[in-house]
């Protein structure tokens, strides 16, 4: 295998996902340094919108923001797009502002593909693709609902990431 894979172990079951060095690797280089520091552990997917994404790795079970590196450069200029299956870095309203969460297109959404140079425009960075798994993204998706505790879309059942680790 030329590009690392990881294994996202959650409570609906596993996803393999191949990393795209070659093309984002600042968004490797940092996703592999939260992996390897055992960050994800425990974290929860807290914002899961079904037929667009859903997104995790930043929220213990408690709710709890985890403390986080730098943020990194924005690679959405890559030339991957946001389609079906891909993960790709989830940031703030500046373009360069993502940290350790992620999310896992669960639909084409050409609107979060790089489209100019402002901060709105700019896109998400795709840096990974799941090659295996993608019933397991959709059993996510599929979860209600709730708003709570500041969540306006956290699945009304825990959906914890137990672990995410290399695959060799």
């Amino acid at each position: 295998m030329e590009n690392p894979h990881v294994y996202i172990s959650t409570n609906e079951g596993d996803i393999l996902v191949e990393l795209f060095a070659d093309k984002a690797p600042k968004s490797v280089e940092n996703f592999l340094r939260y992996v390897d520091e055992g960050h994800y552990d425990e974290t929860i997917f807290h914002r899961v919108i079904r037929k667009f994404m859903i997104q995790g790795g930043g929220y213990t079970r408690k709710l709890v923001r985890k403390e986080t590196h730098a943020p990194i450069p924005n690679e959405a200029k890559n030339g991957l797009t946001n389609v079906k299956g891909t993960i790709a870095m989830a940031r703030g309203p500046e373009k360069d502002s993502a940290t350790d969460q992620f999310f896992i297109n669960a639909a084409d959404n050409p609107d979060l593909d790089h489209s100019g140079e402002s901060d709105e425009e700019y896109g998400y960075a795709v840096f990974g693709q799941v090659v295996d798994g993608m019933n397991v993204v959709k059993k996510i998706n599929w979860k209600v609902v709730e708003e709570r505790d500041g969540f306006p879309s956290i699945p009304a059942d825990m959906m914890v990431i137990g672990s995410i680790s290399r695959f060799e």
